[in-house]
């Protein structure tokens, strides 16, 4: 889960300036943490609890760190959402439930768990059947990493039961626009780790797509970080852009599952 924080810091400069390229600065002065970052420890908060119902940790997790971090810059939906003192789901396929999953694919132990796990902490929110199959999509990817799968077997899952990956990355790239669904991010940032070759390329890969950068990287670097490890220099840089408090999020969690 913490390729996903990497990818959103590192992506996050770009997401209105896009770059089309693959050699820039990796860790911009100009990155920060965005509502991606805080809405993953959310979920790592609530896989913490150990709760029977995941789905009202999760709730109550979203809630309490959204509003710790209001400043940031939710999406209108989420941003109602959080406001209302009985939230319900608001039938949303955006890429805000794909890109905060990467922790179900560390906790889960079994497949059929991890979709569960994903379907518990993106339901209270993104109710939509896009969103959800995003979210499994990215949930799934991780834990086939986690396990041992190459990337030309979980690049075969996923065209067979989510999205069809008959597409390449130079293909797309002068033509990709900004884009916030999960059907418009998800297969390409999955794509952005199927042709990498590190942790860091794939990062660079879902930066060089352009869109909506520190997103598509976030959900690009859930599932490399998994799948190749986390270089010290790049999680120990990563980590100076969080907080106390999220940096013991983060501890908790890697204490627990990792």
């Amino acid at each position: 889960m913490l390729g996903a924080i990497v990818g959103d810091i590192v992506g996050s400069p770009y997401e209105y300036n896009n770059l089309k390229r693959k050699d820039f600065e990796f860790f911009s002065p100009n990155g920060f943490v965005t509502d991606d970052s805080v809405l993953t420890l959310a979920v790592c908060h609530a896989l913490c609890q150990q709760s029977t119902n995941l789905q009202k940790a999760a709730e109550k997790s979203l809630m309490e760190i959204a509003w710790r971090y209001a400043d940031k810059d939710y999406g209108e939906g989420f941003r109602r959402w959080m406001q209302q003192e009985n939230p319900t789901p608001y039938n949303s396929f955006g890429n805000g439930a794909a890109m905060r999953v990467s922790p179900c694919s560390i906790a889960a132990k079994t497949l059929h768990e991890t979709k569960a796990m994903s379907y518990a902490v993106t339901s209270v929110t993104h109710n939509h059947p896009e969103g959800l199959k995003g979210a499994e999509a990215a949930a799934v990817a991780g834990f086939l990493a986690k396990n041992g799968l190459t990337k030309k077997a979980i690049e075969q899952y996923i065209n067979e039961h989510y999205y069809p990956m008959d597409f390449s990355l130079d293909n797309i790239r002068p033509q990709y626009q900004y884009e916030v669904s999960c059907q418009g991010t998800v297969p390409v940032a999955l794509k952005a780790f199927f042709e990498s070759v590190s942790f860091e390329d794939a990062i660079r890969n879902a930066v060089s797509i352009g869109g909506d950068s520190d997103t598509i990287a976030a959900i690009t670097g859930g599932v490399a970080g998994i799948y190749y490890g986390i270089e010290d220099w790049i999680a120990n840089r990563a980590e100076e852009y969080l907080d106390p408090y999220q940096r013991q999020l983060l501890k908790n969690f890697e204490k627990l599952f990792c």
